[in-house]
């Protein structure tokens, strides 16, 4: 059976989402041991050196830059972000980085409004309300850190990476978009490096090139994504990679998750299901959040 444009797009940000976890697992495995600014630059070198043979493939037409502003201010929202980034995960666990993370997909609503000028239904901008709900429960203000700080800037620059896609040429392939992305970025991203440069280890330079090959997965399947459908139709699926932190958080790092934070991720993940099965699982947590409640608090199964 055929998908729809809004699940295929749908599926496309879970795939690129998973990819995103990936990436910031093997970021958080840096352990601050490199500077943001020369990260910044060995991950966009390397993923040129990636995705230059698909772009080199193309007719020379396909090649071509499109729109030098939009792509330029992409590549300075990727150099931004990727920083920000640096400095989250270093200091926060994987979930709690990546619930601020999953506030992009909040703060594109506004901004498809404003720079698209679409129209989100009143159902999805109550949705996106839970989400955030569900963020801040994960979150906690007890638990607040400074690097939340560079966290809520990466959401920031991530929502507006995400919502200027649509204003490429529909014509423009993904390999191209992501070329000129990296290639645009190089004139700040070089003389940065060079200043703050310091020894690295060739270990550090493989978690590096990881972590490029999987963000370019995750831009790939955004701009393939929010090329199927408008950006309020399928925004929410961004959501779903704080389920893959959150079990990754778990397995390499030992990041502990109690029953409040599994909560908070369900409030963000319950928007995006198909509505039968929402009403069904709905039912079905209530009923396990009260048998949580009636034994005295048990730790939940992943801690």
């Amino acid at each position: 059976m055929k998908l729809s444009a809004v699940s295929l797009g749908i599926l496309l940000l879970v795939f690129g989402n998973l990819s995103a976890s990936l990436s910031d697992v093997a970021v958080k495995l840096l352990d601050g041991e490199v500077h943001p600014f020369q990260y910044m630059f060995l991950r966009q070198i390397l993923s040129l050196v990636i995705i230059l043979p698909l772009w080199l493939s193309q007719a020379k037409p396909k090649r071509a830059v499109g729109s030098w502003k939009i792509n330029t201010i992409r590549a300075y929202l990727v150099l931004a972000g990727s920083s920000m980034l640096l400095v989250a995960l270093t200091y926060l666990p994987l979930a709690t980085a990546n619930a601020l993370f999953y506030a992009a997909p909040l703060l594109m609503i506004p901004l498809s409004m404003l720079l698209l000028g679409e129209h989100p239904s009143k159902s999805k901008v109550i949705a996106t309300a839970i989400g955030f709900i569900g963020i801040l429960i994960v979150l906690r203000p007890t638990q607040f850190h400074w690097a939340a700080i560079a966290a809520l800037g990466t959401a920031t620059t991530l929502a507006l990476y995400n919502v200027l896609v649509r204003k490429l040429p529909e014509s423009q392939s993904v390999a191209t978009t992501l070329f000129w992305t990296c290639v645009l970025s190089l004139p700040v991203a070089t003389p940065l490096a060079w200043y703050f440069w310091q020894p690295i280890s060739m270990e550090n330079l493989g978690l590096i090139a990881a972590s490029a090959l999987f963000t370019l997965g995750y831009q790939g399947c955004v701009v393939m994504a929010y090329r199927q459908s408008e950006t309020h139709q399928i925004g929410l699926a961004e959501y779903s990679g704080l389920i893959f932190v959150a079990i990754f958080g778990w397995v390499w790092f030992n990041e502990s998750l109690d029953a409040l934070t599994l909560f908070g991720i369900l409030l963000i993940i319950l928007p995006m299901m198909p509505k039968p099965r929402r009403k069904h699982l709905t039912t079905m947590n209530s009923e396990t959040f009260t048998l949580n409640i009636e034994s005295n608090n048990r730790k939940s199964p992943l801690q």
